[in-house]
């Protein structure tokens, strides 16, 4: 158990390590995330500067439900008339839709002219100038290509009457003058001035687009919303560039809608009124024709009046005529409406005229129901396609209704004939009494029942006309606007604070998405870390970045991260050693690499140096024959080396060993001359006898070899050495090449082996703290190189990117 909890708490300050190295992989960058959010905030600063802002506005409107709420305030005074129609409800969802069809909203744009904008040009972008404009854009009338031009002109001002006028493609047609006619594609439009040019530029762009183009782009942005379920009050509001023109557009959308509400309401009131306007001339005549007669029949017989007898005769016959009025009436009314149905049995979108004075009220309620589905087909049909079901649907309950009210009129026509029959019965009764008086009397009662009828009728026809009219008169609008149009000129879009938020996270997630990927292909080494995971040699240190430009780091005096990072080595050092070295004799540090540029050359000189100070007399070996860096890295001219001393057994090693001035107590053998067959010198017995003197005379010898993924030339001499440093570069060499020192480490081709990491980054935190900064190179005919590059300061644009 005690061995689980050992277990776990190992796992568990492993995933903390673990999370913490991933934070500070990012953390390092802090001013890459600073910058980048910097950047985004001045691009948002300048992306609100000069973008263009909506602006809304809104307005909210009751659509008037008769069904709910019966007859208006407006309308109870003509109640009793009875020329006030059945009830007439409006679906809100129906009113929605008319509100945004393309009728209505193209009504608003011819009212408004919404389909000519104008602009003056601005440091950055065009301001439109809806309400500010001095000059109007205006189409001759007859110009049948207004409505699908699509173009931009150009107002440049000559003076204030005159001004040269350019297209779009910047051809010039012509020099005008405001309210001259200018003919533009087979029509004419003349431009007019209507205030101070001075007030806004000198130049002036009228943009004209195409009226179905604006149609579109408004019902797009208009949102008609209900207040909730159950009100019929609906909210309307749109965005745009202005706000004055947000306000002009929903307040002419309300009055456009009412206009075309009103018309489809007054529709049923004109038939009505065409209808008995017809019937009244026809009466009129007749009624002309009998009173003529009238007139010429007492002219002619010189009679004043009649006898007791003959008015109690006329009265019953009066009376009788006044019953045969009222059905005859009934009977024209119901006849003209039948032959009406009949003549218009193809069509499905005319209305009937109610409210005629039917005695059966059922066949009132028929014809106004009936001419509500037909306004309700109607208003569907506005917006909705041929196969819409609910366009289906109406056209069958308009077909059913027709139908239904034709059956009605037919039966009420024979109830009628029924009653005028049984009334003419009556009246043949007292046309017997009629009889009995003088012929004279009685011809004078025959045309005198007749005017009575006729009189009768055209007084009933121009009641209705009269209430026809009044109806007419009093047609209230669908909707009673609760709130006219109002925007707080406040932008809703762009905004600003969503811009700035969306801005800094995308500036943060860019360098975050840079750095993942980075780190993501990022396959070098970085620090002891990654050696450990892919290693199992020991790791003896690690030297940071140099903080200056010296060849030569370490001294007495130096107390720089990089110094005492080699002062730690060199306590490692004693550790590493065997003990079964002679300590007599002294002792062999080879220093080599995977591949060049990894700074065995700086390791070697530093490191011997640093032995040095320690009062040991220290040999400094440079016994990369191929690519002899030791001078050269050191500023010193080219001398005899090890090559010589091989080649040549006339020279000793006093010969070509020197020393310099930096370094006390450092003796130095460099390469030598460059030779064409270095892997044969290195087997020579001038070698082992070159590393059995030294080691008599010197405490240290440190050995600069070279690349044991290059060459072979360091495994020939690998039998002369105590101990091997091998030094990988971080953020220089590929993770994937630490196998090479790993299978010489398990072969034990190269011994007593021990990793130095070199160049590591201080401000990660590895190491020290410190940085420093070389590289070297060398380049020779076996295809590798390195070579030392001295440390710069580096301008604070790539401190940031590094």
């Amino acid at each position: 158990m005690e061995l689980n909890k050992e277990h776990f708490s190992e796992l568990h300050e492993n995933d903390t390590l673990n999370i913490r190295d991933e934070v500070e992989k990012y953390l390092f960058h802090w001013r890459k995330f600073v910058l980048g959010g910097f950047i985004a905030l001045i691009v948002a600063f300048f992306y609100l500067r000069y973008s263009t802002a909506q602006y809304s506005a809104s307005t909210s409107i009751l659509i008037k439900d008769n069904q709910k709420s019966g007859i208006s305030q407006e309308l109870s005074a003509f109640k009793d008339l009875g020329i006030i129609g059945g009830a007439s409800a409006n679906n809100t969802d129906n009113e929605i839709e008319i509100l945004k069809s393309r009728k209505i909203v193209g009504n608003v744009v011819d009212s408004l002219k919404l389909n000519v904008n104008y602009f003056v040009e601005g440091r950055i972008k065009k301001t439109d100038i809806y309400t500010k404009s001095p000059i109007r854009f205006h189409f001759e009338e007859d110009h049948l290509e207004a409505p699908k031009l699509d173009t931009l002109f150009v107002v440049s001002k000559i003076d204030e009457n005159h001004f040269v006028l350019n297209n779009d493609e910047g051809d010039q047609l012509g020099k005008f003058s405001f309210d001259e006619k200018i003919k533009y594609k087979g029509g004419f439009f003349y431009i007019t001035k209507v205030g101070d040019l001075k007030s806004v530029g000198n130049s002036f762009y009228i943009v004209v687009r195409r009226k179905s183009t604006v149609i579109d782009s408004y019902i797009g942005k208009i949102a008609i919303t209900p207040v909730n379920k159950n009100s019929s009050v609906l909210k309307l509001s749109i965005n745009d560039p202005v706000v004055e023109r947000a306000e002009d557009f929903l307040n002419e959308l309300v009055r456009q809608y009412n206009i075309d509400a009103i018309n489809d309401k007054s529709e049923v009131s004109e038939k009505t009124r065409d209808f008995i306007t017809e019937r009244l001339e026809k009466i009129a005549e007749d009624l002309r024709v009998i009173q003529d007669r009238v007139k010429n029949f007492k002219d002619e017989n010189k009679i004043t009046g009649l006898s007791s007898e003959g008015e109690l005769t006329l009265k019953n016959a009066s009376e009788n005529n006044v019953k045969i009025i009222e059905i005859n009436s009934e009977l024209i009314l119901a006849e003209g409406i039948m032959e009406q149905i009949d003549s218009e049995a193809i069509s499905e979108d005319q209305t009937l005229p109610p409210n005629l004075g039917f005695k059966d009220a059922k066949i009132s309620e028929s014809i106004i129901g009936y001419n509500t589905l037909v306004s309700r087909k109607n208003n569907l049909a506005l917006t909705a396609g041929k196969e819409n079901p609910s366009l289906i649907q109406y056209q069958k309950e308009v077909l059913l209704q027709r139908s239904n009210l034709m059956k009605s009129i037919k039966n009420y026509i024979l109830s009628l004939k029924s009653q005028l029959s049984e009334l003419n019965k009556f009246a043949t009764q007292v046309n017997k009494k009629v009889s009995a008086i003088p012929s004279l009397e009685r011809g004078f009662i025959d045309i005198a029942r007749q005017q009575e009828i006729i009189a009768g009728l055209y007084s009933y026809l121009l009641k209705k006309k009269e209430e026809t009219a009044i109806s007419l008169a009093v047609t209230v609008p669908n909707a009673k606007i609760i709130d006219y149009a109002y925007g707080n000129g406040i932008p809703v879009s762009p905004k600003r604070k969503i811009i700035y938020l969306a801005a800094l996270l995308l500036g943060l997630l860019v360098p975050f998405i840079y750095i993942y990927i980075k780190n993501l292909l990022d396959t070098k080494i970085h620090s002891r870390k990654d050696i450990e995971e892919a290693t199992k040699i020991p790791f003896l240190g690690d030297v940071p970045h140099a903080e200056t430009d010296d060849k030569v780091v370490i001294g007495k005096d130096a107390r720089s991260s990089t110094a005492e990072a080699f002062r730690l080595i060199r306590t490692n050092l004693d550790f590493m050693l065997p003990s079964s070295v002679n300590k007599e004799k002294g002792k062999t540090i080879f220093v080599t690499s995977t591949t060049s540029g990894e700074g065995k050359s700086f390791i070697s000189i530093n490191l011997a140096a640093a032995l040095s100070l320690n009062n040991k007399k220290v040999l400094l070996l440079g016994m990369d024959l191929r690519a002899p860096k030791v001078t050269e890295y050191l500023g010193i001219p080219e001398r005899k080396g090890i090559t010589n001393f091989i080649t040549n057994t006339d020279i000793t090693l006093k010969d070509v060993t020197f020393s310099i001035p930096e370094i006390k107590g450092l003796d130095i053998i460099a390469s030598g001359v460059i030779p064409p067959n270095p892997a044969e010198l290195l087997l020579t017995e001038r070698v082992k006898e070159l590393f059995d003197q030294v080691k008599n005379e010197y405490d240290y010898i440190i050995v600069d070899t070279a690349p044991v993924n290059l060459v072979t030339d360091t495994l020939l001499v690998a039998k002369y050495a105590d101990m091997f440093l091998y030094v990988a570069r971080a953020n220089y060499l590929d993770k994937r090449m630490l196998m090479v020192p790993q299978t010489l480490y398990q072969e034990k081709k190269l011994p007593n082996m021990a990793v130095v990491l070199n160049d590591t980054d201080m401000s990660r935190g590895y190491g020290y703290g410190y940085g420093y900064g070389y590289g070297y190179g060398y380049g020779y005919g076996y295809g590798y190189g390195y070579g030392y590059v001295e440390n710069e300061k580096k301008p604070w644009y790539q401190k940031i990117f590094k």
